[in-house]
């Protein structure tokens, strides 16, 4: 019966693995993702060696780590894209309880390295930060709850989404993380409206997140001190940010010349929040444009499969992993050019770091798997027949 309606897929006596994954996988969104960590080098080749020199490391020690960090990522990327859904939903499940638990006892057992919030693990060899993998396994959680709530005589799954999405964001709001919690709270809401939503419950939300940010502007001095920067009319030119958007004016379309910029001399930060003021004063403003066309070349391929998908857990999951990685490269590079208050957010696979491009790795690879051509996914073929 399945057959007759759905048609029937050609399946090859013995169809390795990889040669399946390859037909199936999105190449286009993967080349992109490799283009994306090739200029996160380039760009690391700049913007590390000052702060290794500084730290009496190495010229290149910062380069290696990323190129080590970003080999794993994408191994662990492309071993997931290989999954199916539902090994999906399991290993985002598993990746959430693991990180919950962890960012739970980070009170206890973590430290802040000095930056006034304890969102690290400190491993001695290397620090992690939990939040990171949280993300990719609460949209894997949430959607999980959201498909099952369309199921007849499903349970209340988009309820209980709803109580997981409070308690990830009150627990990383207390940290204070109120930029990862504004992503995951975005997260939720484009999942939530893809399972269905009524917009009033959206809108709800949103009111209810903007109720929580006049909260922590008022609890918050560090919340408070950032807003306030933010709605200032002048720029202190001794902040990151003043460093930042000068840098990105003298950049110009074509830069100033591989090496010739001064920003990585003064930002902290310069090889990883900002990043994108380095590429825009050596590189200039067209290679701006390269960063933000794979970014949307990523998003927008993965929107546009997703469209043809059936299965309420990858349209919605899908959905959820590919708007989270477009906003966080959106806020990243909105608050080097000061369109966004200034919040510590890496850019995913540009940026240095190992647990964000590690976790941008899991949560690509999921993407990846989700937005795998499988059989009985085209919704076309079902109409066309229904039409005939």
């Amino acid at each position: 019966m399945t057959e007759m309606v759905f048609g029937a897929t050609p399946v090859r006596a013995g169809d390795p693995i990889l040669p399946r994954w390859w037909r199936t996988v999105d190449r286009w969104s993967m080349a992109c993702v490799l283009l994306l960590f090739a200029i996160g080098l380039l760009l690391g080749l700049a913007a590390s060696v000052p702060l290794a020199e500084r730290n009496n490391l190495p010229q290149f020690y910062y380069v290696t780590r990323q190129l080590i960090f970003g080999g794993a990522a994408l191994g662990v990327m492309l071993v997931i894209s290989m999954l199916s859904p539902v090994q999906v939903r399991r290993l985002g499940v598993v990746l959430f309880l693991g990180a919950l638990a962890t960012v739970i006892a980070l009170p206890v057992i973590g430290t802040d390295f000095g930056k006034g919030a304890t969102r690290w693990l400190s491993l001695g060899f290397a620090s992690v930060q939990p939040s990171e993998f949280l993300k990719p396994g609460f949209v894997a959680l949430c959607a999980w709850f959201m498909a099952a709530s369309q199921a007849v005589g499903g349970p209340p799954g988009r309820l209980y989404s709803f109580f997981v999405a409070l308690v990830v964001i009150v627990l990383l709001a207390f940290q204070p993380d109120f930029g990862q919690a504004s992503l995951v709270l975005f997260s939720w809401l484009v999942m939530y409206f893809v399972a269905g939503a009524p917009v009033s419950l959206i809108a709800g939300s949103i009111g209810l997140a903007g109720a929580g940010g006049v909260l922590a502007y008022n609890s918050s001095e560090h919340f408070a001190r950032r807003i306030n920067g933010f709605l200032s009319a002048e720029v202190d030119p001794r902040t990151q940010i003043g460093y930042a958007t000068n840098a990105i004016q003298e950049g110009g379309f074509f830069g100033v010349g591989v090496g010739e910029g001064s920003v990585k001399w003064s930002l902290p930060d310069a090889h990883t929040d900002f990043i994108i003021a380095v590429a825009a004063e050596e590189y200039g403003f067209a290679l701006v444009m390269i960063i933000i066309a794979l970014y949307g070349v990523i998003v927008t391929r993965s929107l546009w499969r997703l469209l043809r998908e059936r299965d309420p857990f990858a349209r919605i999951a899908g959905t959820g992993l590919a708007c989270a990685f477009g906003v966080q490269a959106l806020i990243n590079m909105g608050v080097a050019v000061r369109l966004l208050p200034a919040k510590g957010m890496t850019l995913p696979f540009v940026s240095y770091g190992g647990s964000s491009v590690i976790a941008s790795g899991i949560a690509m690879g999921m993407l990846l798997a989700l937005t795998r051509t499988r059989p009985q996914t085209l919704i076309a073929d079902v109409l066309g027949r229904a039409a005939r």
